[in-house]
């Protein structure tokens, strides 16, 4: 890519600011959050519009928002505890948030040149995976993230000719999002190496990889 401009949406969380921190040996990282300048509200689509209309063109972004848990909301174990307060608030924060972004800032890609907009997503959201169940919210959430990614990407391939819309799934990293339900013997891997993996993964795309759900380690993942 040959604009080293990067964009980092979520930097304020522990991937977000790991992969901000890495993406700097190599590019000029714009870190957006609740409390950047221009700061950024998921929630809140004009704060979006108004950050894209302020920042130049990037030929890099990364959105590393997501939600699992908080004080009110965890993953459910059981359809018992499925709540239309739970849903919705995964909803708005994994999928109805990333797709606001790429509304406002896929038009901010170079169209002349390599460029890439990757979205943190998970495993647990590949229906062809599921084979355990549980956490409903949160995999259907990032289910219907991977949809908006494969959809956006059809029609980002028809004017961006160079361009890459990805999700990518992060592995399971030391933070606090992730920490309640780590097991033993699970492969947990701190902040910084993780974006190690992810920045080396992101800069390693090309416009083939388009549409596409990776791992990390650039394995392909179904849908």
């Amino acid at each position: 890519m040959s604009d080293k401009t990067a964009i980092v949406f979520g930097a304020g969380g522990g991937i977000g600011a790991a992969l901000a921190e890495a993406l700097g040996d190599t590019h000029r990282v714009i870190a957006l959050s609740r409390r950047s300048d221009p700061p950024i509200e998921l929630t809140d689509e004009a704060t979006i519009a108004a950050a894209a209309d302020a920042l130049p063109e990037a030929a890099l972004m990364v959105d590393c928002t997501g939600f699992l848990h908080d004080d009110r909301f965890g993953p459910e174990k059981s359809w018992k505890q499925l709540s239309a307060d739970s849903l919705a608030h995964n909803f708005a924060i994994n999928t109805i948030g990333p797709a606001l972004l790429m509304k406002h800032f896929l038009p901010k890609l170079p169209r002349d040149a390599p460029a890439v907009f990757a979205t943190l997503s998970a495993k647990v959201g590949s229906i062809a995976d599921n084979g355990y169940g549980g956490w409903y919210g949160y995999r259907a959430s990032k289910a219907a993230l991977n949809q908006i990614v494969k959809t956006a990407s059809i029609e980002l391939a028809r004017k961006w000719k160079q361009a890459a819309l990805v999700a990518v799934h992060p592995g399971t990293v030391d933070t606090p999002l992730s920490q309640p339900f780590s097991k033993a013997g699970l492969s947990v891997r701190p902040p910084e190496e993780a974006a190690r993996e992810i920045a080396r993964l992101l800069l390693s795309l090309d416009a083939g990889s388009n549409g596409r759900f990776l791992s990390y380690d650039g394995s392909e993942l179904p849908w």
